[in-house]
């Protein structure tokens, strides 16, 4: 016989108990660790940040920074920019991404779509992660070894894109990988089903699904690859001079610069330094703000 109290109990414990003042305890403290963790490890970058920017942001403000180079001007004269120090940048950043980044989304996609589990899929993969731990210094010699050495050819801002391929490949290659893994495969087996060939697959469904965050690890790696300094100090030549030919004579990027400039121990070298490293975290910055919005653009809508 069932009476009152029989349904007024619960047919079982409920699945939200009451936290312990323990476990809140606990929580507290965890969240108190992580969060102090997370300042102390915040603390240096911030304070690089507003050293450089405190120091070099008056340099930048004036017009010929952007619009002038350093010709006719002596180590101890102050004015001038770094107008030729940013095309360097720029073009050699260029070049580098206009090579690397075709051949990475390449072995991305060959590592995910068609050689999973094959010899050579591992041996790609082995190359990759050696690649990945390459110093840029070791890169910038051997490109100097094969490019100047061996070939003959003069020291020149195509030398440091080359160097800068092998540094920004492993980048791309791993981002694109990891974004093609988790593209779900009830796309790929709908295309298939339809009768769709697996290039066509590739190429109209699972990269556009990946498109997005492909953009923001392209975008990284070039951000990463402009601010390398072992590659220019070997593989170019520094002029105060524009030099509008990356295949032939000295061209300067703002790495170089910072170090030549360095190496005049006085007010307008030390000026001229920290003004090339703010100017550099600015095209950094700018870098990844349009990566941010080219890669929300071409992100999948979705309701």
């Amino acid at each position: 016989m069932t009476t009152a109290t029989d349904l007024d109990r619960a047919a079982a414990q409920p699945a939200f108990q009451q936290i312990s003042g323990r476990r809140k305890a606990k929580n507290r403290v965890a969240g108190a660790l992580i969060t102090g963790t997370f300042v102390l490890a915040l603390a240096p970058l911030v304070w690089v940040l507003f050293t450089v920017i405190a120091r070099g942001f008056e340099h930048v403000l004036t017009p010929e920074w952007w619009t002038r180079s350093l010709a006719g001007l002596t180590s101890r004269q102050f004015g001038g920019g770094v107008y030729h120090a940013i095309y360097g940048t720029l073009i050699q950043g260029l070049i580098c991404a206009v090579i690397a980044v075709p051949i990475a989304i390449l072995v991305a996609v060959y590592l995910v779509e068609y050689g999973r589990g094959s010899r050579l899929a591992r041996a790609v993969t082995f190359t990759v992660d050696i690649l990945s731990g390459v110093p840029s210094i070791v890169a910038a010699l051997f490109v100097y070894a094969l490019w100047i050495t061996t070939f003959g050819l003069p020291r020149s801002g195509f030398a440091v894109a080359l160097a800068l391929v092998l540094l920004m490949i492993p980048v791309v290659v791993r981002t694109t990988e990891e974004l093609l893994k988790i593209v779900p495969d009830e796309l790929r087996e709908a295309a298939y089903a339809l009768g769709i060939p697996k290039w066509k697959t590739i190429v109209k469904i699972v990269i556009p699904t990946a498109l997005s965050g492909i953009i923001t690890g392209i975008t990284l790696a070039i951000a990463r690859v402009m601010g390398e300094t072992a590659p220019v100090l070997i593989l170019v030549g520094y002029t105060s001079f524009i030099n509008f030919d990356p295949f032939n004579g000295s061209m300067a990027s703002l790495p170089l610069l910072m170090a030549s400039e360095r190496l005049t121990i006085n007010d307008v070298g030390e000026a001229r330094v920290w003004g090339a490293a703010v100017t550099l975290i600015l095209i950094i910055t700018v870098f990844n703000l349009l990566g941010s919005l080219i890669s929300r653009m071409t992100s999948l809508k979705t309701k």
